[in-house]
């Protein structure tokens, strides 16, 4: 699921499904390469690739490899930058929309709110989730039913400055074992008085006693600097029935 069961939309994504035949060929063949390269290594070599997959959830994540981008400019500053190049100029005021120039602030940080967050599911009402202030709701934060159909709606406001990439992390664990951790690039954005909203591709959950049960999660939303609007460490539930209403 996209918000906490991006990571186990399918079975296949918590190792439910049998192994194909072409993927122990796949893995005998590896191994057999490891072992002809290596040696004894080769099993070595084996055994930290197995353990590398059920990451745990003390485990750091791989937002650290920080990219290199160039200095920031502020709105005005951006106008008139490249300002001879006609193509560019275009580009920039299509980005830039319904933004009052003449009132646009000096400053080089972007500042992005998420406002709501939602699960949406065919034929039952959308489940709003609210937002502590500090990130971390209390006990379980929804429950959904298995072999269900959702998907993640939010909304967000961005003020001050254009927020380039901005993007979409979440990981989840289940008793400790990190099951999956997926990405979703939002875009470019520039600032604006409407909020931006953003509906995830359509996705499913598990079903079956394996997938029930209490997950734990991390979501955050950074930019392509990596710095973070927001970050939500939760619970979840996948039961047998939706949750009371």
């Amino acid at each position: 699921m996209s918000l906490a069961v991006g990571a186990v939309s399918s079975s296949k994504n918590m190792g439910f499904d049998e192994n194909k035949e072409g993927g122990e060929k796949s893995t005998r063949e590896t191994v057999e390469a490891n072992r002809e390269a290596d040696g004894e290594g080769g099993r070595m070599s084996r055994q930290v690739s197995e353990a590398s997959v059920y990451a745990t959830e003390d485990e750091e994540d791989d937002e650290g490899n920080k990219l290199e981008l160039g200095p920031q400019y502020t709105l005005k500053q951006q106008l008139e930058k490249d300002k001879d190049d006609e193509s560019l100029r275009r580009w920039k005021e299509q980005l830039l929309g319904s933004v009052d120039l003449n009132n646009a602030a000096e400053t080089l940080d972007p500042d992005v709110k998420i406002l709501s967050l939602s699960i949406i599911s065919p034929g039952r009402s959308d489940i709003v989730l609210p937002i502590p202030e500090d990130g971390n709701p209390k006990g379980s934060w929804f429950t959904l039913k298995e072999g269900s159909k959702y998907r993640l709606k939010f909304s967000f406001q961005v003020n001050n400055n254009i927020v380039s990439g901005l993007k979409y992390t979440n990981t989840v664990w289940k008793s400790g074992i990190r099951v999956d951790s997926s990405k979703e690039m939002l875009g470019t954005f520039s600032p604006q008085l409407e909020p931006y909203a953003h509906v995830m591709p359509e996705e499913s959950t598990p079903s079956g006693i394996f997938a029930r049960g209490s997950y734990s999660a991390k979501s955050k939303f950074l930019d392509d600097d990596n710095k973070s609007y927001l970050e939500i460490n939760y619970t979840f539930s996948i039961r047998k029935e939706w949750a009371a209403t």
